[in-house]
């Protein structure tokens, strides 16, 4: 898997003469090199169409692979507590397969056309290549931190006990997503929504890569766990950011299908506070619009004119904004300042500050 001549983390992060003082900076100027380097852990087939089918289209899919926000979280909160960020390499791997795994399944679960602006994988490979290629993607997140060489036993059982109760997690809140759009559900309330968005995004997209980070790091209980509840409310606060772009950000900054969760009938704090809030023929209308799966630019618009209207989107953005507010003040009750525990709480800023 890993060959021998990858670059180490500490020397991708030390590669740089100027070092970044913003979140985005940092992943701005280490995405790539990182995604390179979690990318070396998907491994070759035996027989060269298992590379055709499945290897290379999946290692071409996590080529595109965003900000890389997880793997880097991880490595910072290592740091954050005094580690080596090396050791993390693989556990920081086994989250971005893991988020692989995660988008190719979404993408089919919701008939997405579009992700990170190029096709999604099931149109491109076919829905049954697309499903196993997502099914590789998750047998590697543990394989990955249990050949580790460089872990210890009782690390390696912590790590994974993290990890496969992330999965089960998202897996929960992947459910109420699904089900509720689905069932046509209208009765969602905004708690119902955060209980979903906790599950569905804020344990695999904040919490857990900063807890791991901290375990493999060695950090006190103490340290672990106040990096696990910051990842908890940024990492809620990420979904709901993520949910107003798909709404009122910039359609060619957002690189998938705009406003799409509309088209799926998503539950976001956005739609069911406006369905609290809207009365009479509005909400009816709103109703509708969300029932229909419409891809009409403008009825679509009408729609995110609805919820403007009702106050949710300045509720939802006002929510992402306290949150990580709070978030901030509670982490530095813990971690000793460093230059990783700047970065970490910019990151902050950046879940609901960012453009894309």
């Amino acid at each position: 898997m890993k060959s021998g001549d990858m670059e180490t983390i500490t020397e991708i992060l030390g590669s740089v003469k100027q070092q970044p003082t913003t979140f985005e900076e940092y992943l701005d100027c280490y995405a790539n090199r990182v995604g390179g380097l979690i990318n070396s852990y998907i491994p070759s087939g035996s027989h060269p169409d298992m590379d055709k089918y499945l290897y290379s289209p999946l290692r071409e899919y996590s080529e595109n692979g965003g900000k890389r926000h997880r793997p880097l979280i991880c490595f910072a909160a290592c740091l954050a507590v005094g580690g080596n960020a090396d050791l993390a390499t693989s556990a920081a791997a086994a989250i971005e397969h893991f988020h692989t795994a995660a988008l190719i399944h979404d993408d089919i679960a919701d008939e997405a056309e579009l992700r990170r602006g190029v096709p999604c994988l099931h149109l491109t490979e076919g829905l049954g290549l697309a499903i196993n290629m997502g099914d590789l993607a998750l047998s590697l997140v543990n394989g990955t931190v249990m050949r580790d060489p460089a872990l210890d036993d009782a690390t390696k059982v912590r790590v994974v006990t993290e990890l496969v109760e992330m999965t089960r997690r998202t897996v929960e809140g992947q459910a109420l997503d699904i089900g509720w759009a689905r069932d046509g559900r209208y009765d969602i309330t905004p708690e119902d929504y955060l209980e979903m968005a906790l599950h569905k995004t804020a344990h695999y997209s904040g919490a857990v890569p900063l807890a791991i980070g901290a375990i493999i790091g060695g950090g006190t209980e103490a340290e672990i766990e106040a990096l696990r509840n910051y990842g908890l409310d940024t990492g809620l606060a990420f979904q709901i950011q993520d949910d107003l772009l798909n709404l009122v950000g910039r359609e060619e900054s957002t690189k998938k299908d705009f406003r799409n969760d509309i088209t799926e009938g998503k539950r976001t704090l956005v739609v069911v506070h406006a369905l609290g809030a809207l009365e009479g023929e509005e909400r009816e209308r709103l109703i509708e619009i969300l029932s229909s799966r419409p891809k009409d630019p403008e009825v679509l618009a009408e729609a995110v004119q609805l919820m403007e209207s009702a106050g949710s989107i300045d509720y939802a953005r006002s929510y992402a904004e306290n949150l990580t507010s709070i978030a901030k003040g509670r982490l530095n009750e813990v971690l000793e300042p460093s230059d990783a525990r700047d970065m970490l709480e910019s990151m902050a800023d950046w879940f609901v500050n960012r453009l894309a």
